[in-house]
């Protein structure tokens, strides 16, 4: 199928509320969706004595074992008044930033931290996507931009000594489960373009084929997706928007009359289903894009396609049955994470909406399911959280409007 045979939104509203309303007729070609209901306490409070709090959270995933992984920007996300301690002089107790890799049981315990500089490889000034591998070594990928010397960056990374810009980060590193470096993927500061075999550019997310023990990167400064061999780091392949061999020109800015751009203007998440297919996040095309592992377009579709701004496709996840029936795609900047049939992308229902209080979502970014289809999220900017929604089966969908 080529990029004319987009999924547009409307179109699949359309198709969503002609189902719904057999459903209200008792036609047999109801619609259900996962009915998902918010855990308030979940996750457990950091320990009292260490006086931790979370900064904007890049990555959510839960790994074989149903432990949830989270990586957050730390300190450089927090605002003055958040990080008393830190301060000269000091200025209050609360709080230190809880370090940038955390590791959850399912009832919310934390069971491990870590995370920042080491020997052999380089800490990301922005740790982004994160995704945990079957033997539980943790990928984690680094999206942050070089700042202005002597000033913060857009995400908040600082300069180097003297008052030289610290390189933008263009690396994936792989760690254990306890955080002993395995794996660097590319070089901060070094970016060799969008063809290159050997370098990225601010790679925001990546994805595990454990059946070909590969690493799928979203190299969001690149606008490709891009595959090394997971064990050694070897090149096999790349492509770019709607399957293209060569990158094109970087799209205008996104237009909801105009035809769908052919290239990513910003990819922001690469997931592998079960069946075999590639899921892309665009996120500011508000689109999905499907391949097959060798970068065969397949279709698209696109997601509240009136978004402008940031965009409404953040990141992507597949719901626990055989089937992986449907696709949650989280809209950070509509603030809510919707439900879509995956084999069609239609959507079907959604939660969550803008918001403080738990069920509730600011700048939502990041989503992940356990084996029990429980889901978890993840808020950027000052959402700065992660929560539990508890899978309740399947039931009538919420209304899309």
């Amino acid at each position: 199928m080529g990029v004319a045979a987009a999924c547009i939104l409307g179109e699949a509203l359309g198709k969503s509320a002609a189902a719904q309303a057999a459903q209200g007729r008792g036609g047999a070609a109801a619609v259900q969706a996962p009915r998902l209901e918010v855990d308030p306490l979940w996750p457990q409070p950091f320990p009292f004595e260490k006086h931790w709090t979370l900064g904007s959270v890049t990555g959510v995933d839960v790994d074989s074992q149903d432990r949830i992984w989270v990586t957050h920007r730390g300190l450089d996300s927090l605002q003055t008044n958040e990080r008393g301690p830190t301060l000269t002089p000091w200025a209050a107790e609360c709080c230190h930033p809880a370090p940038q890799v955390l590791e959850f049981d399912a009832s919310g315990k934390l069971l491990s931290s870590w995370g920042g500089p080491g020997q052999g490889y380089q800490w990301p000034q922005n740790p982004s996507g994160i995704a945990v591998d079957s033997k539980g070594n943790v990928w984690i990928a680094a999206a942050g931009p070089p700042p202005a010397a002597g000033a913060r960056g857009a995400r908040g990374a600082r300069s180097a000594p003297g008052g030289t810009p610290a390189p933008a980060d263009a690396h994936v590193i792989k760690f254990t489960s306890r955080g002993n470096f395995v794996l660097q993927i590319g070089t901060p500061g070094k970016s060799d373009g969008p063809d290159s075999t050997t370098t990225l550019s601010r790679p925001a997310a990546l994805a595990i084929d454990e059946t070909a023990n590969e690493v799928y990167v979203a190299d969001t400064g690149n606008r490709r997706i891009v595959v090394f061999d997971a064990a050694t780091g070897a090149y096999k392949r790349h492509w770019f928007g709607s399957g293209d061999k060569t990158s094109g020109e970087a799209p205008a800015a996104y237009d909801p009359a105009a035809p769908p751009a052919r290239s990513f203007r910003d990819v922001t998440c690469v997931e592998i289903s079960r069946d075999g297919f590639v899921y892309v996040c665009d996120r500011t095309s508000n689109r999905i894009q499907v391949f097959q592992k060798s970068g065969a377009f397949v279709k698209e579709a696109v997601v509240a396609k009136d978004t402008r701004g940031e965009g409404s496709v953040w990141d992507v996840a597949f719901s626990n049955d055989a089937q992986e029936r449907f696709l949650y795609v989280a809209d950070g900047h509509n603030k809510t994470v919707w439900i879509l049939q995956r084999e069609t992308l239609t959507p079907i229902s959604r939660f969550g909406d803008g918001g403080r209080y738990p069920g509730l979502f600011y700048a939502v970014g990041s989503v992940a399911v356990d084996s029990r289809g429980n889901v978890y999220t993840g808020e950027n900017s000052e959402g700065k959280r992660v929560q539990k929604w508890i899978n309740r089966g399947l039931g009538a969908p919420r209304p899309l409007n």
